[in-house]
């Protein structure tokens, strides 16, 4: 199963028109039209409205919502709406509610308020996709299933207690191997009984907040469980819609997200999608990497970009609009990054409750002469004009990034060195440094094949699984590049730490060992000096925790120059076969990892043709043979940059020449059809 089949990137979005009238309907189709939108998200939050009690189904609501879209010529992902219970589920099965973290049963209200182990939640939920599946698996205007919204959360419920005591024993098999896998003598924690074992929350295991546990690997296997927990439930409602249909089913993601392990998702998805909300003050990397992540999650099949707003959020104390230019822009990087859809939250604002001033291609008066919808109405245009020639294009890239949801959290919520390391934080800094370079980069799971990549970016792989670490040093040994840096190669999959030298599995291929680990507040850095020989030293802050590291083969690249460990290596290089592995010590500041990143990208002449230029994104697509060339300028000034292609530029129809100038003006966007598919 792949994506739907369409013959353009989809172009529209999440559309609520049950919640108004006949006329309001009409003028949004006239905007529609103006804007070239051409598919709707529809039934999102439509539950209470398709089953208003236990023994009535509804569907005549929906039925003239896909009838008029068809008629209007657009096509429909269509939601099963179980996103939020409604009342009189909760009302008439308050098993359904979630008991929280600190032991709370709730009762009605929110979305995301049901427990995925409720047997009636599970049961009225499946049921209600099946019913929506059946009226309108043939109805022409649909061309995906959207199930549920947005997945996440936790219960703490007895009935979450009872499944969660039958996932230990299917991952664990005894109560022997438990025991040991969660090092239970420490702190007289044998369990002679399943019945013995709770959820850890804060009557139980957690003092202080989630990250706080007296016992990590019964926290690690809770948050596995969530996340498969949560699964079984999309799983079901999928399982009920292919009674009907066979046309493919997502559900929208959130990327970046730290409570679901996507990794464990991808391979019951027919297809990817997410939104695309960025949080406040990150950087726009940030936003290329999440792209990337969900690229990855199917082996890098395209996704949807579901949701992102075309103006503002109301999520946050602050809510900024997009500046001019801004919409467009970001829209085109998912492009770049591998979307096969440009999708909007909300099609026109909602008349009350949290969302009503969330942005939207209609505000409430329904004006098409904002300046919003201008810009969406271009957008469309520039689409339409596209086509079909990105559909399915691949990224060719040579470099990857793991990314382990393991890790992330075995390292967040370990006692020991520093809280104030973030995993997110981390990742994220390391892919600025790619995506400042330049580099096609993969982010992929730390279980994925990695044969196909000339340089491989392991940063704070806390947790190593199986044949990590073999991995890792096939990629050197045939002739690649390895970095990996401090915390990493800690723990097993139970995340109990190896009876071994740090880093662990990883201290072969790094060539290091590590006598000691530093941890000082944030306000107390250390500084280290980079250099190779022939170039100029480099100084750069150091923070959080720093590495003792004794060097087993490795040749220091980088010093510390503070403290008693003043002089001693900080980043090392390790040449492994026909290749090499780099170490870093510490947790280096933007500067510093720039630095290790640009180097190693060098070694396998992964550094891409931009990488002067800064904040000018370049990546790339491949379809059918046929390249396409994206270069975006997410500075406010226009650059010139030497063309290295001949091509055509598919938005303006100019001729680009390898060797000219190529003006990318500020928040503007170039993407290059190669004449032959060369390589750039």
């Amino acid at each position: 199963m792949t994506l739907p089949a369409l013959d353009k990137i989809p172009y529209g979005g999440d559309y609520n028109p049950e919640q108004w009238g006949d006329a309001v309907w009409d003028e949004d189709y006239r905007a529609f039209d103006l804007a070239r939108i051409d598919l709707l998200t529809v039934g999102v939050f439509t539950w209470s409205l398709t089953q208003p009690d236990e023994d009535t189904y509804d569907l005549s609501t929906l039925e003239r919502i896909l009838d008029r879209a068809h008629a209007d010529g657009r096509k429909v992902c269509l939601a099963t709406g179980t996103a939020a219970v409604p009342p009189w589920l909760a009302h008439r099965y308050p098993e359904v509610c979630r008991t929280d973290f600190e032991g709370r049963r709730h009762v009605f209200g929110v979305r995301h308020n049901a427990c995925a182990s409720s047997p009636a939640y599970r049961r009225f939920s499946a049921a209600v996709a099946a019913r929506i599946a059946e009226r309108f698996a043939g109805h022409p205007a649909v061309v995906a299933w959207h199930v549920n919204n947005e997945y996440g959360g936790q219960c703490y419920c007895d009935l979450c207690a009872a499944e969660f005591r039958l996932w230990l024993r299917d991952r664990h098999g005894s109560l022997d191997r438990l025991n040991e896998a969660w090092n239970t003598d420490f702190w007289s924690h044998r369990f002679t009984d399943w019945e013995q074992i709770v959820p850890p929350n804060m009557l139980s295991e957690h003092w202080r907040g989630p990250n706080h546990t007296a016992f990590q690997g019964i926290t690690l296997d809770y948050l596995r469980f969530n996340t498969d927990n949560i699964l079984r439930s999309f799983r079901e409602e999928k399982d009920a819609i292919r009674a009907y249909s066979d046309l493919p089913v997502t559900t929208n993601m959130m990327a970046i997200y730290r409570h679901l392990d996507y990794h464990r998702w991808a391979p019951h998805l027919d297809f990817v999608s997410w939104d695309n909300y960025p949080t406040d003050g990150s950087p726009v990397s940030r936003m290329a990497l999440s792209h990337a992540l969900m690229r990855g999650l199917k082996d890098g099949q395209p996704f949807w970009l579901m949701e992102q707003t075309p103006t503002m959020t109301a999520t946050r104390n602050y809510n900024p609009v997009k500046r001019p230019g801004q919409m467009r822009l970001w829209s085109w990087q998912a492009v770049a990054h591998g979307s096969d859809s440009v999708l909007f939250f909300q099609m026109r604002h909602s008349r009350g409750a949290s969302e009503k001033y969330h942005g939207a291609v209609l505000n409430h008066a329904g004006r098409t002469d904002t300046r919003a919808f201008a810009e969406v109405a271009a957008l469309g245009a520039e689409l339409e004009k596209v086509g079909d020639r990105l559909l399915g294009g691949r990224t060719p890239a040579r470099v990857a990034l793991l990314f382990d949801w393991d890790s992330w959290w075995a390292l967040e919520m370990s006692d020991g060195y520093s809280r104030a390391v973030g995993y997110e934080a981390q990742l994220v800094s390391y892919y600025e440094a790619l995506w400042q370079a330049g580099a096609l980069v993969d982010v992929v799971a730390a279980t994925a094949d990695l044969s196909g990549y000339d340089v491989v970016f392991a940063p704070f792989l806390h947790m190593l699984k199986g044949d990590a670490a073999s991995r890792l040093e096939d990629v050197a040994r045939r002739g690649g590049t390895v970095v990996t840096t401090v915390m990493s190669g800690r723990v097993d999959e139970n995340d109990n730490a190896f009876l071994m030298d740090v880093p662990g599995p990883l201290g072969a291929l790094c060539g290091v060992r590590v006598d000691e680990t530093d941890s000082l507040p944030p306000d107390q850095p250390n500084e280290v000096a980079l250099l190779l020989p022939g170039e100029p030293e480099l100084r750069v802050s150091a923070h959080h925790v720093f590495d003792l590291v004794i060097p087993q083969g490795a040749e220091p690249v980088g010093f510390y120059t503070t403290d008693f460990y003043d002089g001693t290596p900080a980043v090392t290089r390790h040449e492994v076969g026909e290749g090499s592995a780099w170490y870093v010590g510490s947790v280096l500041d933007q500067e510093g990892v720039d630095w290790v990143v640009r180097h190693a990208l060098a070694e396998r002449g992964c550094l891409g043709a931009f990488a002067d230029v800064r904040d000018l994104e370049h990546t790339s697509r491949v379809v059918d043979g046929r390249r396409y060339e994206f270069l975006l300028n997410h500075g406010a000034d226009a650059v010139q940059v030497r063309a290295p292609w001949d091509g055509v530029d598919l938005l303006t129809g100019r001729a680009v020449a390898a060797g000219a100038s190529l003006p990318v003006p500020g928040t503007g966007v170039v993407v290059v059809e190669t004449s032959s598919g060369a390589a750039s």
